[in-house]
């Protein structure tokens, strides 16, 4: 593959989609072709499984995992591999590492989650995981909470925690960035850390400090 893969992860309301948004559009600046998508809801499949995971009725612990596998795999062979082999950007809010979390950790599947993601999706890593960090906040979840966001509110800090030691295993892969800051701050740090990964894997340069867009919405 030519292409470049980047992920976003990290606890409820951390900022993901604002700084995906922004990535993107500093990438595209770039002249990158760039694709957006996310775990679950990237594909057609994706949008059905998303809706009976996180907005259905209770979904025993097992066929929840499996359900985000089945999605993933649709989701990496139609629409992830195919734009990384035609050189494009994809970038991407949560993956496996999710899956690891929530239903490994959150929900006492262990081991297990990761093996079977790995299959779905033949082996494929992101070249960057970015872990957006912050203390868990009250304020940030007084939202509408999908059925996944409610199940595991009392389990933030240990969620947090989940994703810091993900990234301590692979420090080359991972960039953890404290997102408690400021828009612009956060979206310096993670386009820094693209320009650096893109760098390293022998792509194509692109400016390490955001050009031409302007920070929006709320982290």
């Amino acid at each position: 593959m030519t292409g470049f893969f980047v992920v976003f992860e990290g606890g409820d309301g951390v900022g993901k989609t604002t700084q995906i948004d922004l990535l993107a559009a500093h990438l595209r600046a770039a002249g990158r072709t760039v694709t957006v998508t996310r775990e679950p809801g990237g594909t057609d499949l994706g949008v059905e499984l998303r809706q009976a995971i996180m907005h259905g009725g209770h979904v025993a612990p097992r066929a929840e995992a499996l359900l985000y596998a089945a999605d993933r795999a649709h989701h990496i062979a139609t629409k992830v591999r195919p734009a990384l082999e035609a050189g494009g950007i994809v970038i991407q809010d949560r993956y496996l590492d999710s899956s690891v979390v929530y239903q490994g950790g959150a929900r006492g599947l262990g081991d297990e989650v990761e093996h079977i993601s790995r299959w779905a999706t033949e082996g494929l890593l992101p070249h960057l995981t970015v872990v957006l960090d912050m203390e868990p906040r009250a304020q940030r979840l007084d939202r509408e909470l999908d059925r996944v966001e409610r199940e595991t509110t009392a389990h933030h800090a240990l969620i947090r925690q989940a994703f810091l030691d993900r990234a301590a295993l692979d420090p080359g892969r991972y960039a953890v960035i404290d997102a408690a800051r400021s828009i612009p701050e956060v979206t310096a740090d993670v386009v820094a850390a693209a320009a650096s990964a893109l760098a390293l894997a022998g792509l194509a340069p692109v400016p390490s400090e955001p050009q031409g867009i302007e920070p929006w919405g709320t982290p």
